[in-house]
């Protein structure tokens, strides 16, 4: 299925080392005429870091999206029931939004976002971001890949010589993920080969 026409929540969350990857998929999925709606948690949409600062980054979100960013929980909560997503990619999705996520805690804008959009029955799609993904993280990583509506993109490890538990999305994979997981389906492989 495709994803012209699909009103498509996108979150980010504070793991900034990829925002730069998230943002080209995000222009992409704006040229297959998809309408984006941007969410970001407290700390992706107010912490500048060596990725850049927080005000070029929104600055960049919203022109692609055509859309202001919700940053609040109190702006998150309507997603579901004013239905206004057919499908929602959480790109990058950092390892304390998954725990969260895994965990029923929703104290963030990404997290209000997602329960919210999935009390419809929707997709919610994960490209995890994370330096424990197969360490403290792994088993929130398993609750979720168990989760109704959940779907994942796929994943390698980030760097196994310096940093052996870090897990990092295929940023190629997500518009393919969107795809299938439109149609139910969770795109496989799931785990890449470095």
């Amino acid at each position: 299925m495709t994803i012209e026409g699909k009103n498509i929540g996108y979150v980010f969350t504070g793991s900034f080392c990829t925002f730069s990857k998230s943002i080209e998929i995000l222009k992409k999925i704006k040229k297959k005429k998809a309408n984006i709606l941007p969410i970001m948690s407290y700390n992706s949409y107010n912490l500048d870091t060596k990725f850049g600062t927080a005000k070029e980054i929104i600055k960049q979100i919203e022109e692609i999206s055509e859309n202001t960013i919700i940053n609040t929980i109190q702006g998150a909560e309507p997603i579901g029931p004013k239905h206004l997503t057919d499908i929602m990619i959480i790109a990058p999705a950092s390892g304390n939004t998954m725990s969260k996520l895994a965990n029923d805690i929703i104290d963030t804008p990404a997290t209000m976002a997602a329960k919210s959009h999935l009390r419809n029955e929707n997709p919610l799609v994960i490209a995890p971001s994370t330096n424990n993904g197969l360490s403290g993280n792994a088993m929130n990583i398993g609750k979720l890949l168990n989760m109704k509506n959940y779907y994942f993109v796929p994943f390698k490890q980030d760097n196994p010589i310096t940093k052996p538990r870090s897990i990092v999305f295929d940023s190629m994979q997500i518009i393919p993920t969107l795809e299938a997981a439109l149609e139910g389906r969770q795109i496989q492989p799931i785990l890449q080969q470095i």
